[in-house]
């Protein structure tokens, strides 16, 4: 049996937990109310990265697309002269020339095109190793893609802005004209006795 001053005693005890059982669920909330606030405010950030990520990825686009018209430009300017220089005459150019069959699809960025021949001119910015295991695929089967050009010879270029050595002189070696944009102008840079290759 508990006497009046043990009961007495246990009462600011109970109190005590009491107060102390309200204090930790009003950290408890305080806390989750953070935690909410933190994820909204994560959330939020993602949100705003992803869509700052997605408008430099526009702009980037936009960029490269314009850089690369402006690339095609200046090498098309100069495409007609520069195969001349090569004994070869150019009757028509085609620039962003697309087809597609069977659910694929295959863009020639240039096209320089007479009786016999045709050459077909990629552009890059910067050209790697890679653009040129790919060009070199890719023209291949250029006349499985135009088979109305299945009685002329295809010829590669490919033509950049810069390049190392390296990359340059391994296009030439797979047998393509190498033609380089500097400045306002285009030239061609491979050896004198260059014989291009018949690609298709």
């Amino acid at each position: 049996m508990t006497t009046p001053q043990e009961a007495q005693g246990e009462a600011p005890t109970i109190e005590r937990l009491r107060e102390l059982t309200r204090n930790i669920e009003a950290i408890t909330e305080s806390i989750r109310e953070d935690r909410k606030s933190q994820k909204e405010r994560s959330e939020e950030l993602d949100r705003q990265m992803r869509e700052t990520d997605r408008r430099l990825q526009k702009a980037e686009d936009l960029f490269t697309t314009q850089w690369g018209k402006l690339m095609e430009s200046l090498v098309r300017d100069d495409l007609v002269n520069l195969l001349d220089g090569r004994d070869i005459g150019v009757r028509s150019l085609a620039q962003r020339t697309l087809t597609r069959r069977g659910g694929e699809s295959y863009e020639v960025e240039i096209m320089a095109v007479n009786g016999e021949e045709i050459v077909v001119v990629e552009v890059k910015t910067t050209l790697r190793p890679e653009d040129v295991r790919r060009f070199r695929s890719k023209l291949v089967r250029f006349k499985e893609w135009w088979p109305e050009y299945r009685d002329r010879k295809v010829y590669g270029a490919m033509a950049f802005l810069q390049a190392s050595d390296d990359v340059a002189l391994h296009a030439e070696r797979q047998g393509f004209f190498v033609i380089r944009a500097t400045g306002d102008s285009a030239s061609i840079v491979n050896v004198e006795d260059f014989e291009p290759r018949v690609f298709a």
